[in-house]
């Protein structure tokens, strides 16, 4: 995980821990913070596509910090590589708490996202207008 104290990226999505997502000690469940992260990384890659995109891949989590009920997920998405196909996002998961002014990096993670065509096969990503 990076040293920084300010998110990478784009924010992409925000949302709230609610108690349905957590364990008895009122901690988050780590799925539920790497769905939400997944989520964000179809909406970037969608977005860039122009198409429906599925996660090919999720390379390196580690969950640093824990994030608990009522806390504000905030997650960046970056695009590290664009190809014929797959999007490579870089994707942070922050929280806002509501007791503290700081943000606090939770996880992040590197998401493979492969554009798809209406019959369900990979489908080139559109060139970017300069």
């Amino acid at each position: 995980m990076t040293a920084n104290d300010t998110p990478t990226g784009t924010l992409t999505m925000r949302t709230v821990a609610m108690p349905a997502n957590a364990n008895p000690a009122g901690d988050i469940f780590g799925g539920w913070v790497m769905s939400q992260m997944d989520l964000a990384a179809f909406v970037a890659a969608s977005e860039r596509a122009r198409m429906r995109t599925v996660t090919a891949a999720v390379n390196s989590m580690a969950f640093e910090k824990p994030v608990k009920i009522g806390d504000t997920l905030c997650v960046y998405t970056t695009f590290q590589r664009v190809g014929r196909t797959s999007m490579t996002l870089h994707v942070e998961a922050w929280v806002h708490r509501h007791d503290m002014p700081a943000r606090e990096k939770v996880t992040e993670a590197e998401f493979v996202m492969v554009a798809m065509d209406d019959d369900g096969r990979p489908a080139p990503v559109p060139q970017e207008a300069v």
